[in-house]
């Protein structure tokens, strides 16, 4: 797994879609494929697959359909017997984190890591997307009114 990942997902998931359960591990299966993904576009010279573009193209359909689906099953009206539909935001958090990190990690094995300017930015940023998000689980809920749903 991407390291940071998973707390970035679900804190992304109690930032902007408070009321919904967050299941599974997809944020980190998205932050690991969208690495991948970064690394072969990274990469895309040098590689000697024959069947790279075919590779590429599959996994974005498939990633593409699953968020879909899970957007759909979000905003879908619920069967009366099933609770509250979990959230979609960890897949675009995974991928997002995914995309930065494999950037970030993936891009030169030549270079010092803490020379790189961008490794600075993206480690900032990380950081306080995760301060404010701390903060946010901390006081928002009192002051937006927002009750949790109780548990099925």
């Amino acid at each position: 797994m991407v390291p940071g990942e998973e707390p970035s997902c679900s804190l992304t998931v109690s930032i902007t879609d408070m009321r919904a359960p967050v299941v599974g591990g997809s944020g980190g299966v998205y932050a690991l494929c969208s690495a991948h993904l970064a690394n072969v576009v990274m990469n895309w010279a040098g590689m000697r697959c024959p069947y790279k573009l075919l590779r590429m193209i599959l996994a974005l359909v498939c990633m593409s359909s699953e968020v879909g689906r899970a957007v759909w099953l979000r905003f879908s009206p619920p069967l009366p017997s099933s609770g509250p539909q979990p959230s979609f935001m960890a897949h675009l958090s995974g991928a997002v984190v995914g995309i930065s990190m494999g950037l970030l990690i993936l891009r030169s094995y030549e270079e010092s890591l803490q020379k790189q300017c961008s490794w600075w930015v993206i480690v900032f940023s990380f950081i306080t997307f995760l301060l404010f998000a701390i903060f946010w689980n901390i006081f928002a809920y009192e002051l937006l009114g927002v009750q949790i749903p109780p548990p099925p």
